[in-house]
């Protein structure tokens, strides 16, 4: 049996029935209950799964109770689809939930310049989060001879009871250390390869039990043991090349607006005040995806910030360029440490549903996904800020808000 076609059609699909095109014109226009149908035809999702997509019921309480301390309900954020996304030859549906008005059109829109230029690509490395043991080592141990004469020893610890994720390709990959003088102590750091988990709580249990063993071998006290959300063997990449003439803009040639784009990148990477405001737009796109999927957007904030500085300056997250050809190539490289399996991408049926959305992908491909929405997104602001300002469009998809806020009692 087949599956019903799309009520709207969806361009640059050459068998409808076998192939999704993200390219759905006119997809903002239609009721929001015509836009749920097209999203729930074209991924074949059955009835009860779709009702997690834009579904508007609240958690169970048994499920409230789960996730957090003294809940008593639910706040809800909108939950909006990103348009136009071509992945590594792959048409994508992004699912955002945000409260900011633009930020999904301002996503499509991104999305839509780039595919002109074939789409995105993205490559990432192995999901490879790093847990610190932080000791005090007492005067006068050679810790440094310790550690590499038991370095195999105390990662066969590390992997003792995690055979399934040893089953899986994952475990314990490397042991490193460093000495802060200033503080007299030795840090520790434990690479562990999660596979398709966040691994957060894995991390941070194999630094706990890895800390005794440490210990044991090292005369000392103990410190902090904990993960790091700086990531920085987990990266996620993301490219593209924008044809000068898809980006032309009213009085704008498409050759003026590559060469503004370039000086606005260049204006963030002079200037920290402004590096900050580029990368709260990248972040933008990057959130909402990490929110619909369940995943810790304070953790993915927070390395990508620190990694925006890991060369002892606040950088912009992205960088843009005008090649040979006078076109516009961008890149962004950022630690993002998602998970597809455990915790709330596992319980959360909206989670359940964006993932599905997204075509059920491992960690490392909603990684590749995750910024190349914040490649996107930083494309689609800097052309409105070098071409008609951020404010006009902006304040258009913003008058909803004004209108409905006049008319509220205070």
């Amino acid at each position: 049996m087949t599956s019903p076609k799309p009520a709207f059609p969806l361009d640059n699909a050459p068998d409808q029935d076998d192939k999704l095109s993200s390219r759905i014109p006119g997809f903002h226009n239609l009721p929001i209950e015509e836009r749920r149908g097209i999203i729930l035809r074209a991924m074949r999702m059955e009835t009860d799964a779709g009702l997690n997509i834009g579904g508007f019921g609240d958690l169970s309480a048994e499920l409230i109770n789960v996730f957090i301390e003294n809940g008593v309900g639910t706040y809800s954020l909108p939950l909006g689809i990103a348009t136009n996304f071509t992945i590594n030859g792959e048409d994508v549906l992004i699912p955002m939930a945000v409260e900011e008005t633009s930020v999904v059109a301002a996503a499509s829109h991104g999305a839509k310049m780039i595919r002109a230029g074939g789409g995105f690509r993205t490559s990432s490395t192995d999901p490879i989060g790093t847990g610190q043991i932080q000791l005090y080592p007492d005067p006068g141990v050679d810790f440094h001879s310790l550690l590499e004469r038991e370095r195999g020893e105390l990662l066969a610890w590390a992997n003792q009871g995690q055979d399934r994720l040893l089953a899986r390709g994952g475990g314990a990959r490397n042991l490193s250390w460093r000495f802060i003088e200033p503080l007299q102590s030795l840090v520790i750091h434990i690479d562990v390869d999660t596979r398709d988990a966040m691994g957060a709580n894995l991390i941070n249990t194999v630094c706990e039990r890895l800390a005794r063993n440490i210990q044991q071998l090292i005369p000392c006290r103990m410190g902090l043991r904990i993960l790091t959300n700086l990531c920085d063997k987990r990266i996620a990449k993301a490219h593209c090349k924008v044809p000068k003439d898809s980006l032309g803009y009213g009085d704008y040639s498409g050759p003026d607006v590559v060469e503004r784009i370039e000086k606005a990148y260049l204006f963030a990477a002079h200037d920290i005040y402004r590096a900050a405001t580029h990368n709260k737009g990248v972040m933008n796109g990057i959130d909402p995806v990490v929110i619909a999927t369940g995943n810790d957007w304070r953790a993915a904030e927070a390395g990508a910030h620190a990694y925006a500085c890991r060369n002892g300056i606040y950088q912009p997250m992205t960088r843009w360029w005008k090649n040979e050809e006078g076109d516009l190539e961008g890149e962004i490289e950022l630690p993002m440490a998602l998970g597809t399996v455990g915790g709330v991408t596992t319980l959360h049926p909206g989670s359940k549903a964006a993932l599905r959305l997204l075509g059920n992908p491992c960690a490392q491909r909603l990684a590749e996904i995750v910024v190349a929405v914040g490649l996107g997104q930083n494309l689609s602001a800097l052309r409105a800020l070098t071409c008609e300002g951020i404010q006009s469009g902006h304040m258009r998809l913003h008058q909803g808000n004004l209108e409905l806020s006049a008319g509220q009692k205070p």
